[in-house]
């Protein structure tokens, strides 16, 4: 207390500061800015909860910087962005002219977002709506948020067009919402935001598809475009599932709230499912009308289900009247004695060099000259390969189905020609949105997937998989995607209903990590995420589903 006005201590590091009540983070953030080489967009405090820069301190607190290249400064420049360009293309294309501009999905360092309305979509207006971004950018005005009722935040959301946004506040438990405004222009988003416009400076409109782009900085290098390397192959695969979504009216959070508080939760689980099962039996139509292929490749990232969509499409082969046979590539690892190392002296089980490649291709290529081959099995225990008497051979119409994370890159199957191999690349690509303006994230889904699979099958709990993850995408953004576009086939494995079911089984372990853990933070957003979803119980769900080789009771052995 000095001069009978509050006085509050902040420590960041070394340094100790004596602020007057009143006093917002952004005023700490911008005294220690030199020492930061990225800028900063959020604090989080001793209690491990994020802190917008626009907030007051209110007590004595211990504050860490959230920089431009950790994962939560990185969203919040997102959606800040997001929020610019919204209020820009209102002012340029006129409310009333304006029926929906929607997020579909993450691309590259992109958004890819379709509108429509009474306006032509080119690049010419594009042009227009990004200099009004700049022109915003330029006058550092303020991005104010308000609480408000859930009442006021509906009629708001109605007023503005935004009827997502409106439904799904009927299922929010909470009476009172968070609003965004800059300039007059409101809306909602899940998560922070920056303080004002000043801090998005870096960002380009482009026209896409059906529709366009807003191209954001990497993470690591804020202060340029990131690259904008899309695969065709995958970005046509989400937007068809996309469209497919939107023709059916269950392409947001609250449009399968409305589904499942409707109880049609068992028809809507059975009519996915067959869904895929009917696009499985069309890939296995299309490899036994190729009776010269022997080799089916299958790739994809972490928790993408790559296991028992082997399985099911072993099963669709034999149908079809050949004679599958599943092998994991993980079963060719080297010796734990001969795993290679990374640059921070860590075994690397994630690159090819951890692949006994060599062995792979002389079994491969002695069983295409008739001969029998012992099949290895990895003993993740001891590290080592062993063998228990698993002799293949091949017969006129036997199949190899492998899958593994490396098998659509032709180092790991160089001696197998090529015409005799079929590439399939699986991921979970999410393309439900919690509303118009905020996506789900397709790694967060395989995130969930994983967490849970980890607890059930490995033991390990939510924080290990969540200290695991980032590493995990760096593998696969340098040993997955750049293999995308020489698949024959993309398959999507996300479920309309998936997050759903696992909201309790993720909810469980999520709230097991103390608020002291470095994983607190992503922990408390997915909670924050999950909280959108009614839960559905897993009974309904077949045992050959993808779904069940995360949750458990499935009928294959994964």
């Amino acid at each position: 207390m000095k001069n009978g006005t509050p006085h509050w201590a902040v420590r960041v590091g070394q340094e100790c500061f004596d602020v007057p009540q009143g006093t917002k983070y952004r005023e700490i953030s911008e005294r220690v800015q030199p020492q930061y080489p990225q800028p900063i967009f959020l604090v989080k405090n001793q209690n491990g909860k994020l802190c917008e820069l626009n907030k007051q301190i209110a007590e004595d607190c211990s504050l860490t910087m959230v920089t431009a290249d950790a994962k939560p400064g990185y969203q919040s420049y997102e959606r800040s962005a997001l929020l610019l360009m919204l209020k820009a293309f209102y002012d340029v294309v006129g409310r009333d002219h304006i029926d929906r501009l929607k997020v579909e999905f993450s691309l590259s360092r992109a958004l890819f977002i379709t509108a429509k309305g009474d306006f032509s979509l080119n690049q010419s207006l594009l042009d227009q709506v990004e200099a009004g971004m700049r022109r915003l950018s330029d006058l550092a005005l303020p991005i104010e948020k308000r609480n408000v009722s859930k009442e006021e935040a509906v009629r708001c959301f109605h007023k503005n067009r935004m009827f997502e946004k409106e439904r799904l506040l009927r299922f929010r438990r909470s009476s009172r919402v968070n609003i965004y405004s800059l300039a007059g222009f409101e809306d909602y988003f899940y998560g922070y935001m920056l303080p004002d416009t000043s801090y998005i400076r870096v960002f380009r409109l482009e026209c896409y598809g059906e529709g366009f782009i807003l191209r954001l900085p990497a993470p690591e290098q804020p202060e340029r475009l990131g690259a904008f390397t899309p695969s065709k192959k995958v970005f046509s695969e989400m937007y068809r599932t996309a469209n497919k979504l939107t023709h059916i009216g269950l392409d947001t959070v609250a449009s399968l709230n409305e589904r499942i508080s409707a109880g049609e939760t068992k028809e809507l689980i059975l009519c996915e499912e067959a869904l895929m099962e009917k696009q499985i039996g069309d890939i296995a139509q299309q490899i036994a009308a190729q009776r010269a292929l022997r080799f089916v490749m299958i790739a994809g990232p972490s928790s993408s289900g790559k296991t028992t969509f082997s399985r099911r499409l072993c099963t669709q082969l034999r149908a079809h009247g050949r004679k599958p046979h599943p092998i994991e590539v993980d079963n060719y690892f080297k010796n734990r004695i001969d795993t290679p190392r990374d640059a921070n002296g860590q075994l690397d089980f994630e690159g090819l060099s951890a692949m006994d490649v060599e062995l792979f291709n002389a079994h491969m290529t002695r069983l295409l000259r008739g001969e029998k081959i012992e099949l290895p099995r990895f003993n993740f225990v001891t590290g080592e390969r062993e063998y228990h008497g698993d002799v293949l051979s091949f017969g006129e119409e036997d199949i190899l189905v492998i899958e593994g994370i490396h098998c659509l890159n032709e180092e790991l199957s160089y001696a197998i020609p090529s015409a005799d191999k079929f590439r399939i690349y699986i991921s979970c690509l999410t393309q439900m949105n919690i509303d118009e303006h905020n996506r789900i994230s397709t790694t967060d889904a395989r995130l969930l997937r994983r967490m849970i699979r980890d607890a059930r099958t490995r033991g390990a709990d939510a924080r290990e998989t969540l200290r695991r993850w980032p590493s995990v995408g760096r593998g696969e953004r340098i040993n997955i995607f750049p293999h995308q576009d020489k698949a024959d086939v993309i398959f999507n494995s996300a479920l309309l209903y998936e997050t759903a079911v696992m909201k309790p089984y993720a909810e469980a372990l999520l709230f097991g990590i103390p608020e002291s853990a470095p994983e607190y933070v992503e922990a408390n957003r997915l909670l924050k995420f999950l909280n959108y979803f009614l839960a559905v119980p897993a009974e309904s769900v077949p045992g050959t589903s993808i779904i069940r080789e995360f949750i458990g009771g499935g009928s294959y052995l994964v």
